[in-house]
């Protein structure tokens, strides 16, 4: 074999160790691999439908004031105070001490200012020095009458006589009289300067500003110092009320009716009212009577409702919504009842076809329809739908879907 030859073989021969990739080039394709699955990985992981943060309460179970008896109407207005005063003083005067605080329980006759009393108890001691000289003048004049009346006598025993003169006994009875009137006209005067010794006193009374009736103050309007009158006066330098005070025990509910639902209202009506403050908390009440005129700009009549029970949570002021119950029915005895309630916020839908979200237990989105009893109370009473114990969306997106993820808050 000649060489050429042997050299054509030779090119033909595949050399395995030249075709085979280095071991560091495996490696990193090894790697460009993996990197790859786990890009599609987290991919699918970032592509994955996210849960939506919502805001939750919890369905509760209460109980329901008024036994099975639905309620016909509702409303809304506020607590009032059918006794409720800003006291101020009689005369115009500078205010020297104040012994009233807001939230002061006082009672009927309590004082609450003074103002300064300088001027009137120097016009009640010159009141008294007059009717004190106008005592003296009529003990005066009472001596002299009865001395004149002593020389009137003896004065007609010697006319008798033929002793006297007719003329002197004249003249003595002439004083007589004039003594007599002198002494009837500064009776008069002493009746006049008791009755001015009376009202300055009275002027020094009324620098004592007392409380009319015991109740809480709710204000204090005025410090030591400043001037204050009954009327306006000095443009916004005096003040007009030293204090409110408000007589707890006549609060009571005002609620405005529309004229076209007034004759579902009756006096002695059983009411169940809810304060805005504390919507958890029902206070029974009963309807008191229905003011006899209506307001002609809003078509409303003014119902008063009191309370069965007064309650220390109750102030003045308060907004409260109450619901006017219908008549129990014969057997029924006003028993209270169980009831499942809902916030208002969580209730969606028409009326008639409203549903709630409901947060099952895998965090999931359940849609469900529910039936609330007559009323546009809050919370709602859920009559058919839901159980005490189940958590129902109160905030969240209204693109919200039944089988969607959700992250749960608990509702404020």
């Amino acid at each position: 074999m000649s060489s050429d030859l042997k050299q054509a073989l030779d090119s033909l021969r595949i050399d395995r160790e030249a075709a085979e990739p280095p071991s560091g080039r495996r490696r990193w394709i090894a790697v460009a691999a993996a990197a790859v699955v786990v890009l599609a990985a987290l991919g699918l992981w970032l592509s994955r439908p996210r849960p939506v943060p919502v805001r939750t309460a919890v369905v509760e179970e209460a109980t329901a004031i008024g036994g099975g008896a639905p309620a016909v109407l509702n409303a809304s207005g506020y607590v009032t105070a059918r006794r409720q005063a800003t006291v101020s003083s009689k005369i115009t005067g500078k205010v020297e001490e104040v012994f009233v605080e807001e939230g002061m329980r006082v009672e009927a006759g309590q004082v609450l200012a003074r103002l300064d009393a300088s001027q009137a108890r120097l016009s009640l001691g010159l009141f008294e020095a007059r009717r004190s000289a106008v005592d003296k003048a009529l003990a005066e004049t009472e001596a002299r009458l009865r001395e004149a009346g002593l020389r009137e006598r003896r004065s007609r025993d010697l006319a008798g006589q033929g002793i006297a003169a007719p003329a002197d006994l004249d003249a003595v009875a002439a004083e007589v009289e004039a003594l007599e009137a002198r002494l009837a006209a500064q009776r008069e005067d002493l009746v006049a300067a008791d009755r001015a010794v009376a009202l300055e006193r009275q002027n020094l009374e009324d620098t004592v500003i007392r409380a009319p009736f015991a109740g809480v103050a709710i204000s204090k309007n005025a410090q030591p110092g400043e001037m204050i009158s009954p009327i306006s006066a000095g443009g916004g330098f005096t003040r007009t009320g030293i204090s409110t005070i408000v007589d707890m025990s006549s609060l009571e509910i005002e609620v405005d009716v529309n004229e076209a639902y007034i004759q579902r209202v009756s006096n002695g009506q059983r009411v169940v009212a809810t304060l805005d403050a504390y919507p958890e908390v029902p206070f029974p009440s009963r309807v008191i009577t229905t003011i006899p005129t209506a307001d002609r700009q809003k078509a409303t009549v003014t119902v008063r409702i009191g309370f069965d029970q007064l309650d220390s949570r109750i102030l003045p002021d308060m907004g409260v919504k109450v619901s006017f119950l219908a008549e129990p029915e014969a057997g029924d005895g006003g028993a209270s009842r169980r009831v499942v309630r809902a916030p208002r916020a969580a209730v969606r839908g028409d009326r008639g076809q409203e549903f709630v979200l409901v947060v099952a237990e895998d965090g999931r989105i359940e849609r469900r329809a529910v039936r609330l009893a007559a009323g546009g109370s809050d919370p709602a009473e859920v009559v058919a739908g839901l159980s005490a114990g189940e958590r129902v969306v109160v905030e969240g997106p209204a693109e919200l879907a039944a089988g969607q993820a959700v992250v749960e808050r608990e509702s404020d």
